[in-house]
C-alpha cells in the first residue's frame, strides 16, 4: 500500500512539474518572441601586438577594414537586413522595420596608439562604445590580465593619456567600456567619466573570483555612474576552469599544432576536414571529464549582481567573438534557454527586457545627451 501511494504520488509530481516546464516554456517563448536582444561584445577587435608605430598603424588598418564591412553589409550586401545604429533611437526603429540592427563597438584602443584624434574619426564611422585595454597592459592602461613578460602593473590604473581619452570619448557620446582593466583601472575610469558607464563582457567576482570578473567596488561604481554590467556566458569566468581542463586543452593544441590563446586553441576551425572532426571529438571528450558551465551558472552572475546594484544596471552578453560558450548558449540561436532560466526564476517581462536591451539603451541615450549638452566640443 505505502509503495503504491509513493508510486501515485511520484506519478502525481512527474505530471505537476512537466505542466510547470510546459508554462515557464510559453511563458518565456512569449517573452522572447516580444523583446529586442542586444549583445554588445560581437565587436571590432584587434589583437594588442607590439606597442610600436607599426604595430599601431596595422592594427587601425585592420580595425577600420572590419567596421568597412559592417557598413558595406548595411549599406551595399543586406541593406533589407541590416541597418547601423547610430543612436538607441536608431536601434528601435530598425528592429520595428524587421531588421537586425548593428551597433558598433571597438574592444581596445591599442589600434589607435596615442594619437586621440583618431577617437574622432572611429566616431564618424559609427563607433558609439570603446574599451581602453585587453590582454595585456596598453598605454591607456593598466589590464586585469598582464602578458607573461610584463609586471602586474605599469600605471597603477588609467594612464594620464587614458584619462585624456576617457573625457574625449564623453565628449563624442562614445560608451566608456571598462571590461578587460584591472579594478584600479575600471575604478579610475568610472571616477574619469561624466557620463554612464559599461562593462561589456564581464561577470561577478563574488561568484566566481578571477581577475577578469568585476570586483563589488566597481560593480557598485558601475551602477553609481548609471552605467549597466553585461555579463558574459564565458565558461572560463562564469565558473573556475580546473588545471588539469586548462592543461590537456593546451596538450590538444598542441598535438593539433594549434597556437594557444587566453581562452585555448587558436583558429581550429582553419584546420583540414579530417584534423577537425579529431579535434571537435577530442574537445568533447574533454568537456565530459571537466564540464562547462551552464545557463544556470551564468543566471546565478545576474542575480548576485540585480541585488547589488539593482535590475536598472544589468545586462547579458555572449563571447562567441572572444572565446566560448556554455552549455545552453552556444550559438546566437540558443538565447531562449537563458530567457527561460530568467523566467524560471520569477524575472518579470519588463525585467527580462532590461537585461537583454533596455538598460544598454537607456546608456546609449544617455552618454549621447551628455555629449550632446556639453559647452565644449559637440557631434
Amino acid at each position: 500500500m505505502i509503495l503504491r501511494l509513493l508510486i501515485c504520488t511520484l506519478l502525481l509530481c512527474g505530471g505537476a512539474l512537466a505542466a510547470d516546464d510546459a508554462a515557464v516554456d510559453a511563458k518565456a517563448r512569449a517573452i522572447q518572441g516580444k523583446i529586442l536582444k542586444i549583445d554588445m561584445h560581437v565587436d571590432i577587435f584587434v589583437r594588442q601586438g607590439a606597442r610600436t608605430t607599426s604595430g599601431y598603424a596595422a592594427a587601425l588598418g585592420d580595425a577600420f577594414t572590419q567596421i568597412a564591412a559592417v557598413h558595406k553589409l548595411a549599406e551595399e550586401t543586406s541593406p533589407d537586413k541590416i541597418g547601423i545604429g547610430l543612436t538607441a533611437a536608431d536601434v528601435r526603429r530598425i528592429k520595428a522595420g524587421g531588421r537586425k540592427v548593428a551597433v558598433v563597438g571597438v574592444e581596445s584602443a591599442y589600434p589607435i596608439g596615442k594619437d586621440l584624434r583618431l577617437l574622432d574619426q572611429l566616431y564618424d564611422y559609427g563607433a558609439r562604445c570603446m574599451s581602453l585595454v585587453h590582454n595585456g597592459h596598453s598605454d591607456m592602461g593598466d589590464s586585469s590580465q598582464p602578458k607573461k613578460n610584463e609586471p602586474p602593473t605599469e600605471w597603477n590604473g588609467l594612464s594620464p593619456l587614458g584619462k585624456e581619452a576617457v573625457q574625449r570619448l564623453n565628449e563624442l557620446g562614445i560608451i566608456v567600456d571598462v571590461s578587460h582593466a584591472s579594478e584600479k583601472t575600471a575604478l579610475d575610469m568610472i571616477a574619469a567619466s561624466k557620463a554612464p558607464v559599461l562593462a561589456s563582457h564581464s561577470n561577478v567576482a563574488a561568484v566566481s573570483a578571477s581577475a577578469r570578473n568585476l570586483s563589488d567596488a566597481v560593480l557598485l561604481g558601475i551602477g553609481k555612474s548609471g552605467g549597466v554590467a553585461q555579463l558574459v556566458a564565458l565558461d572560463d569566468y562564469v565558473h573556475a576552469v580546473p588545471q588539469e581542463k586548462t592543461a590537456a586543452i593546451a596538450a590538444l593544441a598542441k598535438d593539433m599544432g594549434l597556437e594557444i590563446g587566453v581562452f585555448g586553441p587558436r583558429d581550429a576551425d582553419k584546420l583540414p576536414p579530417e584534423k577537425l572532426a579529431v579535434y571537435t571529438a577530442k574537445m568533447a571528450e574533454i568537456n565530459r571529464t571537466w564540464p562547462r558551465a551552464n545557463v544556470r551558472d551564468l543566471v546565478d552572475h545576474v542575480d548576485y549582481a540585480v541585488k547589488k546594484i539593482g535590475i536598472d544596471h544589468v545586462g547579458i552578453s555572449s563571447s562567441f567573438n572572444g572565446g566560448d560558450g556554455i552549455d545552453g548558449w552556444d550559438r546566437a540561436e540558443d538565447l531562449f534557454g537563458v530567457t527561460r532560466e530568467l523566467v524560471r526564476r520569477g524575472y518579470t517581462e519588463e525585467q527580462i527586457g532590461k537585461l537583454w536591451s533596455g538598460n544598454f539603451l537607456r546608456v546609449m541615450d544617455d552618454v549621447q545627451k551628455y555629449a550632446a549638452n556639453l559647452k565644449g566640443p559637440s557631434r
